[in-house]
């Protein structure tokens, strides 16, 4: 018997962002929305020259219904301020919508999405990116590149360096700021942080 396709993602066809943020609840494209608590749009101005996509919502991301709430958020808003940008200017986003996680306990445990999540929840980035129109598009982590990008794009390559792309006037990729939270040690995070602000002022010096 042929497994019956998966639901259309429910993009608006005229998107603007309070319409996408309400549809966005309404999208069953992949299971992540049964257990996730709500699904998370990316926030910031219409007009911001400036867009980053994340990976996926954490658990206090989920919770809250708010992009970049938790740990790896304070790196990148800390990194953001030491390279000049006002988060409130810039619009932040996640290539998956849905928080994807396993139980242990009491605790809910990040999982990297699957292949056919990221690509159900492409749409919804897409129409960000058209609403938005960003002069300079920075994709945090190997998920938000694949997402975006494609196989083809290795982020301990590609990182710091234009990527070519019609998907803004310049594209870029980094590591997501969850990694850095990994390092081994002071001196391991202290060098991860020093090279993702590197990869951030990069992307800044194309904004004008």
């Amino acid at each position: 018997m042929t497994k019956p396709a998966p639901p259309v993602p429910p993009v608006p066809a005229s998107p603007t962002l309070p319409r996408l943020r309400a549809s966005v609840q309404e999208c069953r494209a992949c299971e992540l929305w049964r257990d996730a608590t709500q699904a998370v749009l990316g926030e910031g101005p219409v007009s911001a020259r400036l867009m980053l996509v994340g990976e996926t919502p954490g658990d206090r991301e989920d919770l809250a219904g708010k992009v970049f709430v938790g740990p790896a958020g304070r790196v990148l808003d800390r990194a953001l301020e030491e390279v000049g940008v006002d988060r409130t200017e810039a619009y932040l986003t996640n290539a998956v919508k849905h928080f994807r996680y396993r139980s242990r306990g009491k605790r809910r445990i990040h999982q990297t999405p699957e292949a056919s999540q990221i690509a159900a929840c492409r749409p919804w980035v897409e129409a960000e990116l058209a609403v938005v129109r960003p002069r300079v598009l920075v994709c945090l982590g190997a998920v938000a590149a694949r997402s975006l990008l494609g196989r083809d794009v290795r982020v301990t390559r590609d990182r710091g360096r234009e990527i070519e792309s019609d998907l803004a006037n310049h594209v870029l990729v980094t590591v997501h700021p969850s990694s850095l939270l990994r390092a081994p040690d002071s001196e391991a995070r202290h060098a991860a942080y020093a090279a993702f602000v590197h990869d951030l002022r990069a992307a800044v010096g194309l904004l004008d």
